[in-house]
């Protein structure tokens, strides 16, 4: 579940989420709130995603980020047009 705060993370763990992804916060709000719901609920995965570049990845790296979503990857891929004729 996309979540924005520490409120809306708690909410969605506390209501059964598996995975709960942070989007859009700064790196220490991010690391604060994870750890409040790695505390609350360890078994749950976080993920950190929105704005994060390869040059600030290691900002969001940390104890308590299971996995990290990176936009940039796919938002300059240059198209492919093909075909499959069977």
């Amino acid at each position: 579940i996309e979540c924005s705060s520490a409120e809306e993370a708690l909410a969605a763990a506390g209501a059964g989420a598996d995975i709960i992804l942070l989007d859009n916060l700064a790196p220490q709000e991010l690391h604060t709130v994870a750890a409040q719901v790695k505390a609350a609920h360890p078994r749950v995965t976080v993920e950190a995603s929105g704005g994060i570049v390869l040059g600030t990845l290691p900002q969001f790296l940390g104890p308590h980020i299971d996995v990290v979503s990176m936009g940039c990857l796919t938002h300059s891929a240059p198209a492919l047009d093909f075909a499959l004729r069977v």
